[in-house]
């Protein structure tokens, strides 16, 4: 048995149509994301304390990763865990709105829902190239939008996501093309805010 699996996805492939079609989720899911756990797990493969540590504890000790393996264990743990967790937050037929505590928290913050939304798409259409942007608790435990290059988490600068959006273009160009605004405002469509809420709580605890 391989150190680390494919978690099992949350909803059908077709469950997001139309705004994440569903060729696109089988080859997000099926390769793209199989791939970083696959070459993760030949990354560590003779490195038995690697292999004892979970995704989230590989991620925020990188400086512990032995320098022959750090950019294998870096890129593909961190695909891993980034599309692990993108996964849990999407669903088909979610609420529209924010729910619970990371509501008030975002009117807080940001003064409404839609200001949040705009900040957050500007932080996913700048990021130049591929990565991510992210809805984090910074370590002030104050709500923060921040973007990452390739497949960085901000786990590893000590902040905790609860909400991310995926900017490469295998996440979105076969519907989408190179309109990545409209890819993001199709994301904001299929959010589970549930657990976004339930991220938040476990991120302020």
């Amino acid at each position: 048995m391989s150190t680390h699996q494919l978690p099992k996805l949350p909803f059908a492939f077709d469950a997001l149509e139309p705004h994440i079609d569903q060729q696109t989720m089988e080859i997000h899911y099926g390769r793209h994301h199989q791939t970083y756990v696959d070459k993760l797990n030949e990354a560590i493969a003779s490195n038995a304390q690697l292999q004892e540590q979970a995704l989230e504890d590989l991620l925020e000790n990188l400086d512990q990763v032995p320098a022959s393996i750090y950019a294998a264990v870096r890129n593909n743990a961190g695909g891993h865990y980034n599309h692990s967790f993108f996964w849990q937050i999407l669903t088909p037929g979610g609420a529209s709105q924010p729910v619970g505590e990371v509501a008030k928290a975002i009117e807080d913050k940001f003064g409404s829902f839609d200001n949040l939304k705009t900040e957050f798409t500007n932080a996913a259409i700048a990021r130049f190239g591929s990565g991510w942007a992210w809805l984090v608790v910074n370590e002030q435990n104050e709500l923060e939008i921040v973007s990452t290059p390739n497949q960085d988490n901000p786990i590893s600068e000590g902040k905790k996501a609860i909400l991310g959006v995926d900017v490469w273009e295998h996440a979105y160009y076969l519907r989408y093309q190179n309109k990545r605004p409209d890819y993001v405002a199709a994301f904001f469509k299929v959010v589970n805010w549930d657990v976004v809420n339930e991220n938040y709580k476990q991120a302020i605890s």
